[in-house]
């Protein structure tokens, strides 16, 4: 069986190297999808019983590891050091600097690899990430899959 949840943030960024409009400063409406795979919990009398995984509890979690860090935030890639420097001029802002260009292909895999470790198999029930899809625009997302081996 598999759940996905989705989850909404404001956050700026610009693509450096991009030869059109994204090589400047700007910001998107990012929506970024969850999906889980595992058994159905069967555990009569327990509050999870009849789900992969509570949707408030995949929700808590991406907003711990990726959600509540990038939202409103400028998401600025380590190596564009002008754009650094300006950033670092503003007291108090918000930034994250990242070691990849920030595009969505990018931080799809940067939260893939933030939340996988976070979503725990507690009930026994195979419970595992397997897609991590972002949303730059409604019409365009990225998606951070599993590797089958």
């Amino acid at each position: 069986m598999q759940i996905t949840r989705r989850l909404e943030f404001d956050a700026g960024h610009r693509i450096p190297d991009h030869k059109s409009q994204c090589r400047h400063l700007h910001g998107h409406r990012y929506a970024i999808e969850i999906t889980l795979s595992g058994d159905v919990i069967s555990a009569s009398g327990q509050p999870e019983n009849g789900m992969v995984m509570d949707f408030s509890e995949v929700k808590g979690i991406a907003q711990r590891y990726v959600v509540d860090n990038w939202d409103h935030a400028f998401l600025a890639y380590a190596g564009d050091t002008a754009i650094v420097a300006f950033l670092d001029s503003l007291p108090d802002h918000k930034t994250v600097l990242l070691d990849i260009v920030p595009t969505a292909e990018n931080l799809a895999q940067l939260a893939f690899n933030l939340l996988d470790p976070a979503y725990q198999d507690v009930f026994g029930n195979h419970l595992r990430l397997e897609r991590v899809r972002l949303y730059e625009t409604p019409n365009c997302w990225a998606d951070a899959t599993r590797t089958r081996t």
